[in-house]
């Protein structure tokens, strides 16, 4: 008999730090389902002091679902093809000239240009800088309540445009334009979606992918959109996190969004991660709105992409 997780809230709304398991070796069925249903609750959860290998990462992975490729357009880590590095030199000097920050830049919820997003998203921290480097996570079911009945209602009747294309402020860098058109993702998905094993409803905004509202003007979409993301990254909705060797982030991919260090490229220090992405749906919205693709092909779990 396996012993009770310890599971440690660490906001309101977001986030609860996990203890009293060893990832490193398969887990017994209770504990499974209490991280899956701890996931599903807390919407990210966080475990410390767990130093997996590549190939323990994966299992850890395996038992709460299919994994996909490390990722659809940048491709795996050498021997690993589900496993992505998320180095900070990665796209190398990402901006050229001013930058161009908005509130909500750098906010997004993994691949939604996709026709089915990953589920869920397992992060590893092996090189971790001695400050800075946090990553924050949002609630978007929180944010989906928290807005009045009449919007909720509006907002449940339209689709958003999702699509994969260089941040903005990026020049200068071929290699990264070059895998990106090789790769076109473009989906439309309900901007409210019905979690599909919660029922819960959340607003489905992906700041770095969602370029637009189907069915309005540019001027009403750009305006409701600028309310919407301004909105889900409210103080109240979220949770930071401060890295350490061994730490692991598993978070919903289904109903957060999150945000990735804006300093990394000013730190003095290497900042290395690894990150496993878990097969997702394609997303349903209320009285079956659905998704629909416009360029590119599903996310399919590794074995089935090689088959």
């Amino acid at each position: 008999m396996s012993h009770p997780l310890h599971i440690e809230p660490l906001a309101l709304n977001i986030g609860a730090l996990i203890s009293g398991v060893d990832l490193r070796e398969p887990l017994p069925a209770e504990q499974v389902a209490a991280i899956r249903q701890a996931l599903i609750q807390w919407k990210v959860i966080f475990f410390r002091d767990q130093p997996l290998s590549h190939e323990q990462h994966i299992g850890f992975a395996r038992q709460f679902g299919e994994l996909t490729v490390g990722h659809p357009v940048f491709g795996s880590v050498e021997g690993y093809p589900e496993v992505y590095s998320v180095s900070k030199t990665r796209f190398g000097k990402r901006f050229e000239g001013p930058k161009l920050i908005r509130p909500w830049t750098g906010w997004h919820t993994d691949v939604t240009a996709a026709i089915n997003p990953p589920a869920a998203s397992i992060l590893r921290g092996v090189t971790i800088p001695p400050f800075g480097g946090d990553t924050q996570w949002t609630n978007l079911e929180a944010a989906y309540d928290a807005l009045s009945p009449t919007l909720r209602g509006f907002l449940e009747t339209l689709r958003g445009e999702h699509r994969f294309t260089a941040p903005e402020g990026m020049a200068g860098k071929r290699e990264f334009h070059d895998k990106v058109a090789a790769r076109e993702l473009v989906s439309l998905h309900p901007l409210v979606r019905v979690h599909p094993e919660s029922g819960r409803r959340s607003l489905y905004v992906s700041p770095g992918f969602l370029k637009r509202i189907d069915g309005l003007t540019p001027r009403e979409s750009e305006q409701l959109l600028a309310l919407l993301f301004e909105h889900v990254i409210q103080p109240e909705f979220t949770v930071r996190f401060k890295w350490s060797e061994g730490a692991i982030a598993f978070w919903d991919n289904r109903s957060t969004a999150h945000l990735a260090p804006r300093e990394l490229t000013e730190l003095n220090h290497d900042r290395q991660l690894y990150r496993i992405t878990l097969v997702g749906d394609i997303p349903v919205g209320v009285n079956g709105l659905h998704s629909e693709v416009l360029a590119g092909e599903p996310v399919l779990a590794y074995a089935a992409a090689q088959g």
